[in-house]
């Protein structure tokens, strides 16, 4: 079997770099992320922590369209990232069907659990509020992100650079086994 080593070799050496430059922003929007929601805050007053789904939200709604689009924005865009730089980080360029589910479901986990871990975090950080509508928002905005972005951009990366396997494998014919006539001759007597 022959390999085209060259358009392999070249392939491999882009998808490395693709992983680190991801693995790279990873950090640095963890770093942001970490500033954002973990540095203690001076304010007069704390609010009770949300610990019921969708309260948060339907306060927000209640604030009025511009400040709820903001405030859910805010919480839509704050973990985005992630459902674009996780799936690259994992290297995986050409997934089947349900790969690509699998992928989507890792991805929505990873960004539930990132999540989850902010929240408990912000327990110990004055000023900081538990709220569960972060986590959902948060998750959702991964998953739209991932939605958005990663078929397209599985899809160019597989037209750009396509991976080389080889020439198909050729197989001679085959004949029946031995003990093919024993069994038809059984099948046959019932």
């Amino acid at each position: 079997m022959q390999r085209h080593e060259g358009g392999e070799n070249a392939a491999t050496a882009i998808h490395l770099r693709l992983r680190l430059l991801a693995g790279v922003l990873l950090a640095a929007h963890f770093v942001v992320v970490g500033w954002l929601t973990l540095r203690p805050l001076d304010v007069p007053w704390a609010a009770a922590a949300n610990l019921s789904p969708l309260e948060g939200i339907a306060a927000d709604l209640a604030l009025g369209p511009l400040e709820a689009a903001r405030q859910i924005g805010e919480g839509l865009a704050l973990l985005a990232p992630l459902g674009v730089l996780v799936p690259l980080i994992s290297g995986r360029l050409a997934p089947s069907a349900l790969s690509a589910w699998s992928s989507l479901a890792r991805t929505a986990a990873a960004g539930a659990l990132v999540s989850v871990c902010i929240e408990m975090l912000q327990t110990a950080v004055p000023g900081q509020v538990v709220d569960v509508d972060s986590v959902l928002l948060n998750t959702v905005g991964v998953v739209l992100a991932h939605i958005a972005v990663v078929p397209a951009l599985r899809a160019r990366l597989r037209r750009s650079h396509p991976v080389y396997q080889g020439d198909t494998p050729k197989i001679s014919r085959v004949g029946l086994g031995p003990w093919t006539d024993v069994l038809s001759a059984v099948q046959r007597e019932y």
